[in-house]
């Protein structure tokens, strides 16, 4: 039995390829916005990529940009085959070519679910890239005269700025970590010389802060250095009093930034994909329609047409069946037990015969 059989009148089907042709039209418009996502997701994630590690942050913008340029493609040819279906001559030309039409459109649409979802899977792979690319670029921060490195003091600076951050987890990451460069530290002072030789690796560690991480809402001037230190400034207190820096880690500021995006790009991507699908359902009851009114020989007469010719268990064991079938013939079965029939023939000798000469009868 047919699954959501509909009957059209000649009407009914002029009517739904005029309609599926605008649809297909406005479905190459959402191809071109899937694009233009995909292309703007890529360029922010490029924007940033000095504080990201290697990974696999870009599939889903490729994804989303694969999938906007095959969008365009199919609906562009799917706009000419709807057009072309309101009139029932034109129609035998595309009669062959709408089921694999559909067949490949259903694993289109279907790959538009799946860049909508990993929008929203993305953020651990994010979380871990932003990691470990922000504690490099960190821990970089002072080789401002080492090739490849010298741009990241203005990066990471120009990113606390902007996303109201500090550190990678926080201001406390700075601290553990040398971001004054040599060149700048006093070698003849006592201060400094004793705190290199206080840490084992000889670096010069201070529980300070680069100016980038000031807050200057703060009424009070930046305090940079020795924020854990009471006495070095007057009516301060480092564990009751709010620091006037940036407490958030630039991970979390730059997490909360791209998921906020992603997130609004995933529901663009299934509403797209909501789209699609209709309009996908729609060309399905044109094509079986269609192919009805030429079974029945009446070009004005009404036609069926449906979504599934059977049942979804009888359509699901048929194509179960025609997967099982792939590949079996001109196999030879190799089950224990069974012999190759070509094994054991006793061989024929085709030099000897083993006809009875007659004799002839002589002349007279």
């Amino acid at each position: 039995m047919a699954v959501l059989k509909v009957k059209f009148t000649k009407t009914k089907r002029d009517k739904l390829a005029q309609i599926l042709w605008i649809l297909n039209w406005v479905s190459v418009v959402s191809g071109i916005i899937l694009f233009s996502l995909g292309l703007f997701l890529k360029i922010e994630i490029k924007k940033r990529n000095e504080v990201m590690a290697k990974g696999d942050i870009n599939s889903v913008p490729n994804m989303l940009i694969s999938v906007g340029v095959i969008a365009c493609i199919i609906n562009f040819l799917g706009g000419k085959i709807c057009y072309d279906c309101s009139d029932a001559n034109k129609f035998s030309r595309w009669k062959l070519v709408m089921l694999p039409y559909i067949v490949c459109t259903f694993c289109f649409t279907f790959c538009i679910l799946v860049g909508a979802l990993m929008c929203y899977t993305m953020r651990n792979e994010l979380e871990e890239s932003l990691y470990l690319g922000l504690r490099d670029a960190i821990k970089f921060y002072k080789d401002t005269d080492i090739p490849g490195r010298c741009f990241l003091k203005k990066t990471v600076d120009l990113l606390q700025i902007g996303f109201r951050c500090c550190g990678n987890n926080g201001f406390r990451d700075w601290f553990e970590i040398q971001w004054v460069s040599p060149r700048y530290l006093n070698m003849a002072s006592k201060e400094v010389l004793d705190r290199l030789k206080s840490n084992v690796d000889g670096k010069f560690l201070v529980d300070g802060v680069p100016f980038s991480c000031c807050n200057p809402s703060s009424p009070r001037p930046c305090i940079q250095y020795q924020l854990t230190n009471n006495s070095a400034h007057y009516n301060y207190d480092f564990l009751t009093e709010e620091l006037n820096i940036w407490m958030r880690g630039c991970r979390e500021a730059l997490l909360d930034y791209y998921t906020g995006i992603m997130r609004s790009i995933g529901i663009a991507a299934l509403l797209i994909w909501l789209f699609e699908l209709s309009v996908l359902i729609g060309v399905r009851y044109l094509q079986t329609a269609m192919k009805n009114v030429l079974l029945l020989g009446d070009l004005e007469g009404e036609s069926d047409g449906w979504l599934l010719e059977n049942s979804f268990v009888e359509t699901a064991k048929y194509n179960i069946n025609i997967i099982k079938n792939l590949g079996k013939a001109n196999q030879i079965s190799t089950v224990s037990g069974m012999n190759d029939p070509n094994i054991n023939v006793p061989n024929t000798d085709c030099d000897k015969t083993n006809i009875t000469t007659k004799s002839i009868p002589a002349a007279r």
